[in-house]
């Protein structure tokens, strides 16, 4: 295992228009538009709303409200059509009990009899008519109810909040006058009742019109469910797995409760949106941290926290994902099951590791469909795992005694985030620390060996602390190890420039490389920063991307 630093260094078409507000940067932090709630059970999906603020994702699902007058029939409202010798009685109906779905009002046409009533609505599932209870009934039979009704129609009907995608149903301007289609057909049929029915009455009726003292309704978007985003995380996958949703994702706050399946109509829709509410999410992290740094001293501070996936290897061998909550805290990197909001949350850690000996490694870029190969190939990242699952953005913290992390983010600029917070949370330990010690072994003899940031190694006599040898970082020619305890050092010897070999055993020697390999790209940085900055693999190829 060579140590030293190379140029791959691993350190670290809607009725309602969608809106979006960007800020000074460019980046998103109010938005709406329309997406479907996926029922994962019965497998039907709904149209809703999405509203984002800074701190809160809204889901808006529409209703009829009444906006004057008194409502006695809570949900339910009773509406008297007159049927018309031209237009019938002015809607048409889809649905029906053999589709699992209630019979519903799919158009209403302008000017005509239920247009006037001004109290019927696209999405009003139909509960009654002329007394007769229809929940249950089929199509056919509402139809032929419809039609022979007589001149005068009573109809019961309570608005259908979660009518299934598949009615394709148009969302058009909340009122309820609309006749705007979605330009998508439906498998189910459409029952025009515009057409004249069995009417006794050849002579032009009357007009359905409200009667003065009648409540007036308006069909709105209600807000249902509002989900805080501090400390919320995103998920893109089946729960567990590495299976990929398309075009949809799942946002669940810090308290467990989640928005449900979002699913979005295309791949760039959800795209934006997911980049939306992981930059509010950001934002609001960001805030936290700044507060929590301010009871805490300068050695001790936050450099970065979030939420990423940790694979686990599960007994038969299928790969397993669960969410983790890391954080990079003074001298230390913290894995936590949920996030730390208080004080004493932070010694419940799961593992906490010294950053002087953990190593991050990128294991892969998505840069576009099925590319991650090719960055693998020419990027020199890391290939030790077995990379057959099909999450994109991923990462490992190798820690002491050969044992290792493996986690994945959603995003690409999440990746990039974490490789930059990784190398500044290490550099600014070691500059902090300055020098590490650890015992080690040759021959029998108790030895200490130092990393030093200006002096480079130091191994010395662990009971005279006579000094055995000195050699500068610079001197660092090459190494190797055994796997397990014995590592070889290759140093050039500046009076000679012969090449000396010095041979050590470390109970960790997994902890000692990576202190090696952290002390030497500190000290690269310190010196050329640029060049540190230009070896970013996550930064460099996914912004540009």
């Amino acid at each position: 295992m060579d140590i030293r630093p190379s140029l791959q260094l691993e350190g670290p078409g809607f009725p309602i228009r969608p809106h979006t507000c960007i800020d000074c940067l460019g980046y998103p932090k109010t938005k709406t538009g329309i997406a479907l709630l996926y029922d994962e059970v019965s497998e039907n999906a709904y149209d809703i709303r999405l509203k984002l603020t800074k701190e809160v994702l809204t889901i808006q699902k529409q209703d009829v409200v009444c906006v004057s007058g008194s409502d006695h029939s809570a949900n339910h409202r009773t509406v008297t059509l007159r049927r018309q010798p031209v237009g019938g009685l002015g809607l048409s109906i889809k649905g029906g009990a053999e589709h699992k779905v209630p019979v519903v009002v799919s158009k209403i046409f302008k000017d005509q009899a239920a247009d006037q009533t001004g109290m019927l609505f696209i999405g009003d599932a139909i509960i009654q008519v002329n007394g007769i209870n229809v929940e249950s009934a089929t199509h056919e039979e509402v139809v032929h109810l419809l039609r022979n009704a007589g001149d005068e129609v009573t109809i019961t009907v309570q608005y259908l909040r979660e009518a299934p995608s598949f009615l394709k149903l148009p969302l058009g301007s909340p009122g309820p006058s609309s006749d705007h289609s979605s330009g998508a057909s439906s498998p189910l049929f459409d029952s025009g009742l515009h057409l004249n029915g069995n009417s006794t009455n050849t002579a032009p009726s009357s007009p359905s019109s409200p009667i003065a003292n009648e409540p007036k309704y308006e069909k709105r978007w209600l807000d249902t469910l509002s989900v805080p985003l501090l400390m919320a995380r995103i998920s893109r996958y089946k729960a567990g797995t590495d299976k990929l949703r398309s075009n949809a994702f799942e946002v669940l706050a810090l308290d467990g409760v989640s928005t449900g399946i979002l699913q979005l109509y295309t791949a760039q829709e959800s795209a934006d949106w997911l980049r939306a509410i992981s930059t509010n999410i950001s934002d609001l992290t960001l805030q936290n941290m700044k507060m929590a740094n301010k009871c805490c001293s300068p050695s001790d501070q936050v450099i970065h926290m979030g939420w990423v996936n940790e694979r686990l290897e599960a007994t038969d061998s299928s790969q397993l994902y669960k969410f983790k909550f890391l954080a990079l805290k003074g001298s230390s990197f913290y894995i936590f099951s949920t996030p730390p909001v208080s004080t004493l949350d932070w010694v419940r850690a799961e593992k906490i590791y010294n950053l002087c000996e953990v190593l991050f490694k990128i294991h892969k870029l998505w840069l576009a469909d099925d590319c991650w190969l090719q960055a693998n190939l020419y990027l020199g990242i890391h290939q030790d795992y077995d990379l057959e699952d099909q999450r994109p953005y991923c990462f490992s913290v190798m820690v002491g005694h050969g044992k290792s992390h493996y986690f994945n983010v959603e995003l690409g600029s999440e990746l990039a985030v974490w490789e930059k917070s990784f190398q500044r949370a290490v550099f600014l330990e070691v500059q902090r620390t300055g020098s590490k010690t650890y015992v080690c072994s040759w021959q029998g003899d108790t030895l200490c060996f130092t990393v030093d940031f200006a002096l480079g190694f130091t191994c010395f006599d662990s009971k005279t602390k006579n000094v055995l040898w000195r050699f500068k970082f610079s001197q660092l020619k090459g190494s190797s190890d055994d796997g397990k305890t014995r590592v070889k050092l290759l140093f050039q010897n500046l009076d000679t420039k012969q090449i000396e070999t010095k041979e050590l055993e470390f109970q960790d020697l997994t902890a000692v490389l990576h202190c090696i390999h952290s002390f030497i790209a500190a000290k690269v940085a310190s010196v050329d920063p640029v060049f540190m900055d230009s070896q970013s693999i996550a930064r460099k190829y996914m912004y540009s991307n």
